[in-house]
């Protein structure tokens, strides 16, 4: 099984012994998001250390307005680095609008233009700002994840560009049915599965720092959703992580 989002470098503890409970739960791929500049540092530090770990580096929305903003230079070159896989996450937050909605804007175009430069694909947050995000994207050609999908409104146009569309801890929440009604509507070629760790832990786990183990849970609720064996949905999302990310 592969966790295709995890914020490692926020985890409390440290990432080997996360990455050791991973594996001895059958997670042997994990990608880590750098979220800033010092944040995608200490993302390739871990990918450079274990194996199996890969990463998507960029400016979270969050982030738009502070100093961040100005460091697409310092990322663009971390994003030559071989074990930088992806542009993100990045996007549009209108929900917490901890940044200006037009900083937030600028810097995702920045980063759209930077994947497009560098033949990456981008990992997308996105949060009340539904229209907006399509948008966006619109004359992006690039491969598009939809992180931690939680837009049902969004979920006609992911399908209908061939977005990759991902499914965190919250999909296992007893309101979530309509998380796991879109779960069931994406063509199997499409789906991916995540933690956002330390967020989002499961349901059976609710409460608790998150970790890459966990994402086990997610596969247990999407096969459930989508009435397939986990055995079978977990290889399949292997799969398309590794087309979707271009992993070795």
């Amino acid at each position: 099984m592969i966790d295709t989002h995890a914020h490692l470098d926020a985890c409390a503890e440290p990432a080997g012994d996360l990455l050791a409970r991973a594996r001895a739960a059958g997670v042997d791929r994990v990608v880590t998001i750098g979220s800033g500049v010092e944040s995608c540092r200490a993302a390739l530090a871990v990918a450079e250390a274990e194996t199996g770990v890969s990463c998507a580096l960029g400016i979270h929305p969050h982030q738009a307005g502070d100093g961040e903003a100005d460091r697409l230079g310092e990322l663009r070159a971390l994003l030559e680095h071989p074990a930088a896989v992806a542009v993100g996450e990045t996007g549009l937050d209108f929900y917490r609008d901890y940044a200006p909605r037009d900083a937030q804007l600028r810097v995702f175009e920045q980063q759209l233009a930077l994947a497009s430069e560098l033949g990456l694909p981008v990992v997308i947050h996105t949060r009340a700002a539904d229209n907006e995000t399509a948008e966006a994207l619109r004359g992006f050609d690039g491969t598009v994840v939809m992180h931690c999908f939680s837009s049902p409104g969004l979920l006609p146009i992911a399908i209908e560009r061939g977005y990759y569309v991902s499914f965190a801890g919250n999909v296992t929440y007893p309101k979530a049915q309509d998380l796991r009604d879109a779960a069931a509507r994406i063509s199997p070629d499409l789906l991916l599965a995540e933690t956002d760790c330390p967020y989002l832990a499961p349901q059976p786990l609710r409460g608790r720092p998150n970790e890459p183990a966990n994402v086990v849970h997610t596969y247990e609720s999407l096969a459930a959703a989508r009435a397939e064996p986990v055995e079978e949905l977990a290889s399949q999302i292997d799969h398309n992580a590794t087309q979707a990310f271009g992993l070795r």
